[in-house]
């Protein structure tokens, strides 16, 4: 019987660039665009310096290179490195099935194993599907919250597949890859409960780290335990608690599903973007916020759970545990009418002011978002002024969600916007065009060149 391994191994070595829709294509490079933008927004953050400074600790015959740095290091600390900055801001894009995650962070592991295959940007493109593809399909199948497991056990398992393809691994070392980096990655979820600490933003970049390990022993001759998913011991036994069955991947007339992820436009947990917007709608119709009496926010389950589940949310600590406040977020909207990354720290975390918006905002579950849910990020928020009037604010596909997609001209603003304070202008435009025209890019060098910072 061919295991589920296997059948993944196989899908990873045969879908080719020629089996892409345009459409498919034009969309991993809007991906890409945002990814390095929130790569460049992040770079300078603690806990990439953290990564950097771990990185530079390491030499290696095999080097891969650690993005706008241009430092030099083992492949698999460069994609630790450069997976904490694409993460750091809490900006790269998501994808919302039973399970939720960022199927971009895999992106830092592709890099590092692209330039130490010398692939060109039509292979990047191809193994950026194939990450995505899986990462998505995984989280359609189940919901991994209440067993206590983090979406990151999925990234690992995304990241090698792509890794593998870009090492031009054959089928059954693919396999061994995969194998080893199920059998060795199953991450928790406390990582993003209570009072969120810097491993928020790494965790992935930790799974991508291992996946490219993981390749490189393989390539080597090492074997993995299996059949890992469904041993007596394996994954669907002891993580999943069931079989799983994917649906049939991308090709061959079957959807991609790196369609159906969102890009954000603010820089916070998916599950407030829906709720952040309608408050920044609900602050354009409120004259004097200090008239607000109370603010009800209606939305599902899930993101009741993971962004308002707790009183750290209420007076959250640090900025990872803010910018997944969804009481937070939507105070800070309605105080200043944006959203912008310097106030998910001091002084602002401390604002009395502020704090006491945020004492008023009820979050609670709407049982029509939740049938609606993945469908749709239903987010119903009501302001109720001293003199009794209500705003009542519905936001169903926020910007950026897939069935409101943010144009091509919106992503490079993003990008120009996060970029800035890093890149000069000219650089900053010569690295779009060579990431819209990444399909005839030759040599990954080009790539880091264009992302060196000043």
């Amino acid at each position: 019987m061919t295991t589920l391994a296997e059948k993944l191994a196989a899908y990873a070595v045969s879908l080719r660039y020629e089996d892409l829709p345009p459409a498919v294509v034009h969309q991993a490079k809007r991906l890409i665009v945002d990814t390095l933008g929130c790569a460049l927004g992040g770079h300078n953050s603690e806990p990439v310096r953290i990564a950097r400074a771990q990185a530079a600790t390491v030499t290696s015959t095999q080097p891969a290179t650690i993005l706008c740095s241009g430092e030099r290091t083992s492949a698999d600390l460069a994609a630790f490195a450069n997976g904490s900055m694409i993460r750091y801001l809490d900006f790269n894009d998501g994808y919302t099935g039973r399970e939720a995650g960022h199927p971009s962070d895999s992106v830092a592991a592709l890099l590092a194993a692209a330039e130490l295959g010398n692939a060109n940007g039509r292979e990047l493109i191809v193994t950026t599907v194939i990450a995505y593809e899986m990462f998505c399909r995984m989280c359609d199948t189940i919901n991994f919250k209440p067993m206590g497991f983090d979406h990151v056990t999925i990234g690992a398992m995304a990241s090698v597949l792509g890794v593998a393809r870009l090492l031009k691994l054959p089928v059954e070392k693919v396999t061994h890859a995969l194998n080893l980096t199920v059998a060795a990655n199953v991450a928790l979820y406390q990582t993003r409960i209570g009072n969120v600490s810097m491993w928020k933003g790494c965790a992935y970049a930790n799974s991508s780290r291992n996946a490219i390990f993981a390749a490189q022993m393989a390539q080597r001759g090492m074997t993995g335990p299996s059949p890992v998913f469904e041993g007596r011991g394996g994954y669907f036994t002891a993580v999943t608690r069931q079989p799983v069955e994917l649906a049939p991947f991308g090709g061959n007339g079957q959807p991609f599903r790196i369609m159906d992820c969102l890009i954000k436009r603010y820089p916070l947990g998916q599950y407030s973007q829906s709720v952040v917007q309608a408050a920044l709608e609900a602050r354009a119709l409120v004259k004097d916020i200090n008239e607000i009496e109370s603010i009800d926010v209606r939305t599902l389950h899930t993101a009741i759970e993971m962004m308002a589940g707790d009183i750290d949310k209420w007076r959250p600590a640090n900025r990872e545990t803010a910018d997944h406040s969804m009481p937070y977020t939507a105070g800070v909207a309605l105080k200043y009418g944006c959203i912008d990354v310097k106030y998910f720290d001091d002084p602002y975390l401390h604002d009395p002011a502020l704090l006491e918006l945020v004492g008023r905002i009820k979050c609670g579950e709407s049982e029509e978002a939740n049938q609606r849910e993945p469908e749709a990020m239903l987010c119903d928020l009501t302001v109720t002024l001293r003199n009794g009037k209500r705003e009542d604010i519905r936001v169903e596909y926020h910007r950026g969600h897939p069935r409101n997609p943010m144009p091509d001209v919106e992503i490079e603003e993003k990008f120009r916007e996060l970029a800035g304070d890093q890149l000069p202008k000219m650089q900053c435009d010569a690295l779009l065009a060579r990431l819209w025209s990444l399909d005839s890019l030759e040599n990954m060098g080009e790539l880091f060149a264009l992302t060196r910072c000043k």
